[in-house]
C-alpha cells in the first residue's frame, strides 16, 4: 500500500508539473474577466476625471489638453533659458573671453598644424600666436599713428567742412534760413558745455570698460593656447564621462558646431578683409582722409552681418562730406550699396554658403535680438550661435550614415 501510494505520488509529479504549468497558464489566462472589469472601472474613472476637468458639461477639447500640457512644459523651459542667460549676463567678461579664444582657435589652428609638421606642437602653437599678435598690435599702431599724424590738418578740414555743408544747405535747392542753423550750432555748443561733467564721467567709464576688455583678451589668449595645443583631448575626455550611449550622439553633435564655428569665422573674417580692401581702394581713389582707419572701421564693423558694413559707410560718407564736399559724399553713399550687394549676392555664397545656411530674416532678427539682450556683443554672437545650434539640429534629425569612431586619430576641426 505504501508502494502503491510512493509509486502514485511518483507519477502525479510530472503531472503535478504539466498540471501546475497548465494551471498556472490557465490562472494567468482565466483573469480576463477580472480585467474586463478592472478595464471598466479605469474607463469609469477616467471618464469621471473628464467629467471634472469639465465646465458647465462641456468637455474639454483634445487640443486645448494637448496645449496645456505643453505650455507649462514650455514654461518650464522658458524659466531655465533665462536662467541661463541670467548666470551668462553675470559671467559675460567670461563668456566673451571664451567665445573670442574660440575664434582664435578656429583662425590660427590651420596655421599651428602647419607649423607643427616641422617644430614641437607647444612652440608651434606659441610662434602662430604671437606672430599673429604682432601683426595685429603693428597695425593698430599704424593707424593710431596716423590719427595722430593727421589730427591737425583733419581738423582744419572739418571746420572748413562744416563751413561748407552750411553754404549748401543754405543754397539751392535746400534753402534752409541762416537763423535756423546758428541756433542749431549753438544748441550743440550749450548740450556740450551742460553735460561737460557727464561726457567726463562716460570717457572715464570706457577706460574701466577698456580695463574689462584687455582682460577679457589676455584670458582668450591663454584659453586659445591650450585649445590649439590639446583642444581634441579636452573633447575626448569630456566624451569618456559620458554614458557611452551618448558618446555618438554627442561627438556628431561636437564636430558638427565646432566646423560651422570654425567654417563661419574663417569666412566671415574673408568677407570683412574682402570688403575693407573695396572701400580702401575706393576712399584713397576719392582721397578722402583717414582712408586707412576707415577701412579698419569697416573691417570691424563687417563682422556684424547686414548693420555693421553700412554703419561703417555712414561714418565714411560724414568724413566725405565734412572735408571733400557733397558731390564725394554722394560716390561715398553709393559705395554703400555697391558693398553691400557684392557682400550679399557674391561673397557670402561663396565663402559662407557651405558653413551657414540661415534666410536672411533669421539672420536679421538674430542681429537684433542679440543686441537688444547684449548690445553691440550680442549683434557679434547671435549668428553664430544661431547657425551652430542651426546645424547641429539638422545633424541630430538626419539619418546617420556611416559610423563614426569614438577617438579618431585626428581633431573634430
Amino acid at each position: 500500500m505504501g508502494g502503491g501510494d510512493t509509486q502514485v505520488d511518483d507519477r502525479s509529479r510530472p503531472a503535478a508539473g504539466r498540471g501546475g504549468r497548465r494551471l498556472r497558464h490557465v490562472v494567468l489566462g482565466s483573469r480576463p474577466a477580472r480585467g474586463a472589469r478592472a478595464q471598466s472601472r479605469a474607463r469609469t474613472a477616467g471618464t469621471a476625471v473628464r467629467r471634472a476637468g469639465d465646465h458647465d458639461g462641456v468637455a474639454v477639447h483634445r487640443g486645448l489638453r494637448v496645449a496645456a500640457a505643453y505650455a507649462w512644459r514650455l514654461l518650464l523651459l522658458g524659466v531655465a533659458v533665462y536662467a541661463v542667460f541670467t548666470i551668462l549676463g553675470r559671467l559675460q567678461l567670461v563668456g566673451v573671453a571664451l567665445f573670442l579664444a574660440f575664434v582664435v582657435t578656429s583662425v590660427l589652428r590651420p596655421l599651428a598644424d602647419l607649423l607643427a609638421r616641422r617644430l614641437p606642437r607647444a612652440a608651434a602653437v606659441a610662434l602662430s600666436m604671437v606672430g599673429s599678435l604682432i601683426v595685429v598690435l603693428g597695425l593698430l599702431v599704424l593707424v593710431g599713428g596716423l590719427i595722430a599724424k593727421e589730427s591737425t590738418q583733419l581738423g582744419q578740414e572739418f571746420s572748413g567742412g562744416v563751413g561748407r555743408i552750411q553754404r549748401w544747405l543754405e543754397g539751392a535747392p535746400f534753402h534752409v534760413n541762416h537763423a535756423v542753423l546758428s541756433d542749431l550750432q549753438g544748441k550743440v555748443s550749450t548740450f556740450v558745455s551742460q553735460h561737460r561733467s557727464e561726457l567726463i564721467s562716460r570717457a572715464l567709464s570706457g577706460a574701466g570698460r577698456l580695463v574689462e576688455v584687455l582682460t577679457a583678451g589676455a584670458l582668450a589668449l591663454f584659453c586659445s593656447f591650450f585649445f590649439m595645443h590639446s583642444g581634441d583631448k579636452y573633447w575626448y575626455w569630456f566624451q569618456d564621462l559620458l554614458p557611452e550611449g551618448a558618446r555618438d550622439t554627442w561627438g556628431r553633435a561636437g564636430r558638427t558646431a565646432w566646423r560651422t564655428f570654425a567654417g563661419y569665422t574663417r569666412g566671415i573674417i574673408i568677407v570683412a578683409a574682402s570688403n575693407a580692401v573695396l572701400v580702401g581702394i575706393a576712399l584713397f581713389a576719392l582721397r578722402v582722409p583717414l582712408a586707412l582707419p576707415l577701412m579698419l572701421l569697416e573691417f570691424f564693423a563687417a563682422f556684424i552681418p547686414l548693420v555693421g558694413s553700412p554703419i561703417a559707410l555712414a561714418v565714411a560718407t560724414v568724413v566725405a562730406l565734412a572735408t571733400r564736399g557733397p558731390v564725394i559724399a554722394i560716390v561715398v553713399l553709393a559705395l554703400i550699396v555697391v558693398v553691400g550687394q557684392i557682400e550679399g549676392h557674391v561673397l557670402h555664397p561663396l565663402v559662407l554658403g557651405w558653413a551657414v545656411r540661415l534666410h536672411p530674416v533669421v539672420v536679421a532678427l538674430s542681429v537684433i535680438g542679440g543686441s537688444i539682450l547684449a548690445g553691440v556683443i550680442g549683434a557679434v554672437v547671435s549668428v553664430p550661435m544661431v547657425s551652430v545650434a542651426w546645424s547641429v539640429l539638422s545633424e541630430l534629425r538626419a539619418p546617420r550614415t556611416r559610423p563614426e569612431p569614438d577617438h579618431p586619430g585626428r581633431s573634430p576641426d
